[in-house]
């Protein structure tokens, strides 16, 4: 053991404490005195002594995909937040992020923040420290292939906070030691300042390719991260970042489509439990329907114990049925009568509609969450084609989609009609799957597509948003024990 004292003032380890969430996994810390002295015990030696023991690290990376943020708000962000649900249920943090009138002291807010930054603090730990584990029973390959997972995952949750916060810490090291003399090193570290956006894609970026390198090219467990799932993270990430580089967008939907990946006949296939892991699916989270791993998720979007969360909208509702979009919106949307349970300004009790896709909702539930498939990417690559001035090859990957679910060619032939042909048809087919609000920024569409949302007798629904609204606030919470944040314009 190798042991160094250090000297703070008793406010300065309460914000030592308070900044970095599991300080005491790395730290024996022990008072010394009046509590002003603090002596700091470290083990000397890897972090990983063991295989097993990284293995374990990357399970526990990989398990965050089953926590909170995965579960239930990944979806309230991506549909309560745009025009395809209601917030529902009677959380107040909810009804913000529906109506655009978010608080800094957003419960929401704070938890997304705590559970993405938690995720990648893990594979941090993972990303930085396989490579020196000494147990000969991980291979150098299996290393690679570990860090590379770790990799993807960081860059994923990245990809969610930037998408969120735009500006935000770069955090790729985890805090491990101190002392006065690693103090200019330490600090950033517990308080990091907001890095740009362009800073952050860079390191996605960086992180995605490290991970395309070194994991592997199938498996059939659609869990275990691919190049399939990496390649398909990448071209969303080049279809975000301004300026959008529709070339590379192009490549990497081409490097998915050519991997052995194809639809599913049954638009339903996707949601039935039967087909889980199927030739469609990306990058899907398995669940075995244990208490240990079950799915609680989906029993916040249907069920008749109480008042779900994101309740599908009369604008989507009306958006399918004027598309004659009957297969998709079976699939998608279940009518109840719940009359004398509760009621809904937007709803009549009788007919009353709950997302369908996670039907699976007795606990504990093994309903799978899909969070890329290749349907997603056929209508990107589409995207991409217009994009590059070809309006009919577009056309072509729209109406395989289309044709799937019986409905029949896309009339738009000009690049500006197909534009919007693809935002519908992305609407549509991917609808309750958390990306309706990304696609609509990413776009330059959310602010004219929110403020034109109709409501139940066909009016406008009343929203009013700006160029604020397309962030989140950063939390207060964080804001108070690290200066070096600043908050967003509005907030």
């Amino acid at each position: 053991m190798k042991k160094s004292i250090y000297i703070l003032t008793v406010g300065s380890v309460a914000i030592l404490f308070t900044s970095c969430g599991k300080l005491e996994e790395f730290l024996d810390i022990k008072p010394v005195d009046n509590g002003i002295a603090v002596e700091q015990t470290i083990e000397s030696g890897p972090t990983f002594k063991t295989a097993n023991e990284a293995e374990a690290a990357l399970a526990a990376v990989y398990d965050d995909f089953r926590n909170e943020y995965w579960e239930l708000d990944h979806f309230v962000n991506g549909d309560a937040q745009s025009n395809d649900c209601y917030a529902g249920a009677d959380n107040p943090a909810n009804f913000q992020i529906d109506d655009y009138k978010i608080s800094p002291t957003n419960s929401n807010v704070k938890r997304d923040w705590a559970y993405l930054y938690g995720t990648i603090g893990k594979a941090n730990v993972v990303i930085n420290n396989v490579d020196s584990c000494p147990d000969p029973a991980l291979t150098q390959e299996r290393k690679n292939e570990i860090r590379g997972e770790a990799c993807f995952i960081r860059a994923y949750h990245y990809f969610q906070a930037v998408q969120l916060w735009g500006d935000v810490p770069l955090q790729l090291k985890e805090f491990k030691t101190f002392s006065a003399a690693l103090l200019p090193e330490v600090y950033p570290i517990l308080f990091p300042k907001r890095a740009p956006m362009a800073e952050v894609y860079a390191q996605i970026i960086s992180d995605l390719e490290t991970a395309l390198a070194y994991v592997k090219t199938t498996a059939i467990n659609k869990t275990i991260i691919t190049r399939g799932a990496v390649n398909a993270l990448l071209a969303k990430v080049y279809a975000t970042h301004e300026p959008h580089d529709w070339s590379k967008v192009l490549g990497y939907c081409n490097d998915v489509i050519n991997g052995g990946y194809s639809l599913l006949p049954n638009y339903d296939q996707l949601w039935d439990g039967q087909h889980e892991n199927s030739s469609e699916a990306i990058f899907e989270i398995n669940y075995e329907g244990t208490n240990s791993s079950g799915n609680w998720g989906a029993s916040m979007f249907i069920g008749m114990d109480w008042k779900k969360f994101n309740i599908p909208s009369n604008d989507l509702v009306v958006a399918f049925d004027a598309e004659g979009d009957k297969v998709r919106k079976a699939a998608s949307i279940i009518w109840l009568d719940v009359t004398g349970k509760w009621s809904d300004p937007n709803w009549p009790q009788n007919v009353y509609p709950f997302i369908y896709k996670y039907r699976n909702n007795i606990w504990p539930s093994p309903q799978n969450y899909i969070f890329i498939r290749l349907a997603d990417i056929l209508l990107l690559k589409a995207e991409a084609l217009n994009e590059t001035g070809d309006v009919n090859g577009a056309a072509a990957l729209v109406n395989q989609v289309r044709n799937r679910v019986g409905l029949g060619q896309t009339p738009a032939s000009t690049q500006a009609d197909m534009r919007l042909a693809i935002e519908k048809e992305r609407r549509l087919e991917l609808a309750f799957e958390g990306h309706r609000w990304y696609d609509l920024k990413r776009t330059g569409r959310a602010i004219e597509v929110t403020n034109a949302t109709t409501g139940p007798a066909g009016g406008l629904l009343g929203y009013s948003i700006g160029i604020n609204q397309l962030l989140w606030p950063v939390p207060q919470s964080e804001i108070d024990k690290n200066q070096q944040l600043t908050q967003n314009p509005g907030y």
